[in-house]
């Protein structure tokens, strides 16, 4: 068995499909954005045209290399959403818009403890917003889509449910310089080991680690998702892709890239919220 990390407040507001968006506003880190229209409610397609806008592929180039993974856009001016482990040891970052425009970021906060990190693009302006949905309200058998950039593959739409709540994932909780940062993806980049179930997978995680309560799908996710978003049928994001779990490798970790079967791993979004506070004011633990 193996598995890799996949390097990749509540929102009230439903904008239409191609309304606007708002800077994200409170203490609690509340964020509004672009939604699904009415008319596409409850369709993959209607999720994935409204939120494509919002993701982004990050290629973080570290000594190991240059490894690819997803983030998801909460302020017009830039403000990205992704896994520590994603950027982890980056001495550049490049992200990629759905409209393949690119832009260097920098990193603003990272919270090892619960793999989230927030970078800002320099110069962006007037871009597409997600909106942050409330992972409270989630059930066992809700449909869900997710976004990213699997294997380098920009935008990619996969679909499921959510099937299981509160699952322990323990990932590393910093870049020792062993692990690596990120995900292969066409980089090369060494993948993120975490352990799940009593078991390593990718790898060894260290002595420093960290344990969170994740939310688990059957949507595909791929190296190259972390850090995407896990969608609602509104199109609210209610998780940040965070882990896959694929049982063709061993699970002592030798790095393959094996894909998802089907066991997939995100940090529900209101951990996100919790932490943006933080995270907007640089604690880089």
């Amino acid at each position: 068995m193996a598995a890799g990390a996949i390097g990749g407040g509540t929102a009230t507001l439903i904008g239409q499909l191609n309304g606007g968006s708002a800077q994200a506003t409170g203490s609690a880190g509340t964020v509004q954005g672009t939604t699904v229209s009415q008319s596409s409610k409850g369709t993959v397609a209607g999720v994935a045209e409204a939120v494509s806008p919002t993701i982004v592929e990050i290629g973080a180039t570290s000594s190991a290399g240059k490894s690819t993974g997803s983030g998801v856009v909460i302020t017009e001016d830039g403000e990205i959403v992704t896994n520590n482990h994603v950027i982890s040891g980056a001495q550049q970052i490049e992200v990629t818009l759905s409209t393949g425009k690119t832009y260097t970021a920098d990193v603003v906060g990272t919270d090892p403890d619960k793999d989230l990190a927030l970078i800002k693009l320099r110069g962006a302006s007037g871009l597409k917003t997600a909106t942050l949905g409330d992972s409270s309200q989630v059930k066992v058998g809700d449909e869900v889509v997710a976004i990213g950039s699997p294997e380098g593959l920009t935008g990619t739409v996969t679909s499921g449910i959510i099937s299981a709540l509160d699952r322990d994932v323990t990932i590393a909780k910093d870049d020792s310089g062993s692990s690596g940062q990120g995900q292969g993806g066409q980089g090369g980049g060494r993948e993120w080991p975490f352990e799940f179930g009593g078991q390593q997978f990718n790898g060894d995680t260290g002595e420093k680690t960290t344990t969170y309560k994740a939310l688990q799908t059957d949507a595909s996710l791929n190296p190259g998702n972390s850090g995407g978003a896990l969608i609602n049928m509104d199109g609210e994001i209610i998780g940040i892709n965070s882990a896959m779990y694929s049982p063709s490798s061993s699970a002592a970790g030798s790095g393959s890239a094996a894909g998802s079967v089907g066991l997939g791993f995100a940090i529900p979004v209101n951990t996100l919220k919790a932490d943006l506070d933080t995270l907007r004011a640089g604690n880089n633990s």
